[in-house]
């Protein structure tokens, strides 16, 4: 068996490594995350520089160990969470779908806001439905390999444009050095954890094992290229995000110049670059910020619409193929994601509804790390694929670290209105 799987590895082409875990990360990185991290260097400057390499770092043992957990079983993350007890799927239901109505409308708006802002005619609201439909189109069919290259890309539109932008502010190479010291600002714990939590996805680092599957990577042969391509994914990513955070320095802590929250602050970016550098400058960051939040969205249109396909398939007891891309439940939560929010586009966000959003979502992230521990540690995977020492104690200072940000986004979520 050994040789076997040794002899699989082997003939598994090299250009096929970077793949599923180049999906996961940049579905991960949205235009939220962005202005998170710009707000950062805003504030702080390079001081929280080494929260991008610690983000990568949590990211690479979560999504390695939903990965291992796929490959090592042969079994889907939602079975796996469907073993641990009812409580799960109490959880995960209302989460689905309550996260994709929400999810759909902030996607629609952060690609409708860049290519609004890029052309100057329609609106943020038009751009934004026309940016749904599009990500439709693409992953209706569901077949990987076009999704993979249009997720590719992407990707490298988005890397050229801000790496590029970080460059054209000629960062100060001794200050960002000082800035992998590990240290806590007065008033910055808020924004060290969120910038650690940030770099790279939620739900979407659940969806790495459907990911895989659908690349045909499925058996344990493909371990090793698995943590070869999650490992060099979350590189890629991090470069992506220090960035972000070295424009956020060197463009906006640098001369004092605050940008507003949510996705307008890409915008006010586009402006402080324009007016530095040229039209060309603000255009051609637009184009980038357009690509991370078409890439989030396009990313979340197909892997979590396989999370809710294998979600309702195993509920309900349906057959196989309803539980993957194509069938008649990925089919239907493309639906749910794109239409039923446009109505938020146009109406507002209900208060209920971004309560519950908020809530459950800021749930999600321990809910992850804490049932990886469960099922990395437990007769539901091979013993010679669970968890080593190592694995555990990463995975454990990942969970409370989450647990510490779950209660600070639940407080958030929640203070508003309990003091109305």
């Amino acid at each position: 068996m050994a040789s076997t799987i040794s002899e699989e590895q082997t003939t598994v082409p090299r250009w096929r490594i970077i793949g599923p875990g180049l999906v996961v990360a940049a579905t991960g990185v949205g235009a939220a995350d962005l202005v998170a991290t710009l707000i950062a260097g805003q504030k702080f400057g390079y001081t929280l520089l080494w929260c991008v390499v610690v983000g990568c770092v949590m990211k690479i043992v979560l999504v390695e160990g939903a990965g291992r957990y796929c490959l090592a079983t042969g079994r889907t993350i939602f079975e796996g969470w469907r073993s641990l007890g009812a409580w799960t799927t109490w959880y995960f239901a209302p989460y689905i779908v309550i996260w994709g109505f929400v999810y759909g409308a902030a996607a629609m708006a952060g690609t409708g806001l860049a290519l609004a802002g890029l052309t100057g005619v329609l609106s943020t609201t038009w751009w934004g439905i026309l940016s749904g439909v599009l990500g439709l189109v693409l992953v209706w069919t569901g077949r990987y390999n076009v999704f993979e290259k249009v997720l590719a890309a992407l990707v490298g539109l988005m890397f050229v444009t801000m790496v590029g932008a970080a460059l054209l502010t000629t960062p100060n190479l001794p200050e960002l050095l000082t800035g992998l010291a590990p240290r806590i600002p007065d008033g910055g714990l808020v924004n060290t954890l969120a910038l650690a939590g940030g770099v790279g996805g939620t739900i979407t680092l659940a969806a790495y094992g459907y990911w895989l599957r659908e690349k045909g990577w499925n058996t344990p042969a493909y371990m090793r290229v698995m943590r070869i391509d999650n490992t060099v994914a979350y590189v890629v990513t991090g470069i992506f995000v220090l960035a972000t955070l070295v424009v956020g320095a060197e463009l906006l802590y640098s001369s004092s110049v605050a940008i507003e929250t949510g996705d307008a602050g890409l915008l006010d970016l586009g402006v402080v670059l324009q007016d530095r550098y040229g039209q060309w400058a603000g255009s051609l960051f637009l184009l980038g910020f357009w690509a991370a939040a078409m890439s989030s969205l396009v990313g979340v249109w197909n892997g979590v619409s396989l999370m809710f396909a294998d979600f309702v398939t195993n509920v309900t007891g349906g057959p196989a193929e309803d539980a993957r891309a194509g069938g008649k439940w990925y089919r239907a939560y493309v639906l749910w994601l794109t239409f039923p929010p446009m109505v938020m586009m146009f109406l507002g966000k209900p208060v209920w509804l971004i309560l519950a959003y908020g809530v459950l979502g800021a749930f999600f992230m321990p809910f992850l790390a804490i049932t990886l521990l469960w099922l990395l540690n437990t007769e539901r995977t091979p013993a010679q694929w669970r968890n080593k020492l190592h694995s555990n104690v990463l995975m454990a200072i990942i969970a409370l670290a989450f647990v510490a940000l779950c209660v600070n986004e639940v407080r958030k979520a929640v203070g508003p209105y309990l003091s109305a």
